[in-house]
């Protein structure tokens, strides 16, 4: 199931946003066991916002689905990244104890840096700043 979003209704501003499922459930492929966890989610939104009922039913479809705890949090990672593309996010599972184990998994998306709008010719000479302070040309 795909997530839906929505406009960021803020695109010029850099501000992060978190959300919490305290009651995400999956199997073990190993021994067909629940696995029981906590999914956070935190992004800067570029363009675009996930829309939270969508969420949560996505969240719903690993409930019966065998998959390790590893595997579903980067799927969750990879399926956000690509319906959003946000600038930045982190998306990290913290899966209640078996075993005496307590397992963390955190994997993050940044956004590739833009290029300048205007790169500098490589011919270009003149004197930086630092070297008129000193008299000196580059």
């Amino acid at each position: 199931m795909a997530v839906e979003t929505f406009n960021n209704p803020r695109p010029d501003r850099e501000y992060t946003i978190v959300h919490t499922n305290p009651e995400f459930t999956s199997v073990c492929p190993m021994t067909g066991l629940p696995d029981f966890g906590t999914i956070t989610v935190e992004y800067i939104p570029d363009k675009l916002c996930v829309e939270l009922k969508s969420l949560k039913y996505y969240y719903l479809d690993y409930r019966n689905r065998g998959i390790f705890y590893e595997a579903a949090t980067n799927q969750i990672l990879d399926d956000l990244v690509e319906a959003m593309n946000p600038r930045w996010m982190r998306v990290t599972g913290a899966f209640t104890t078996r075993g005496g184990l307590h397992s963390t998994v955190v994997c993050e998306h940044k956004q590739p840096a833009q290029a300048s709008a205007a790169p500098r010719s490589k011919g270009a000479k003149g004197i930086t700043a630092a070297a008129k302070k000193k008299g000196a040309k580059r």
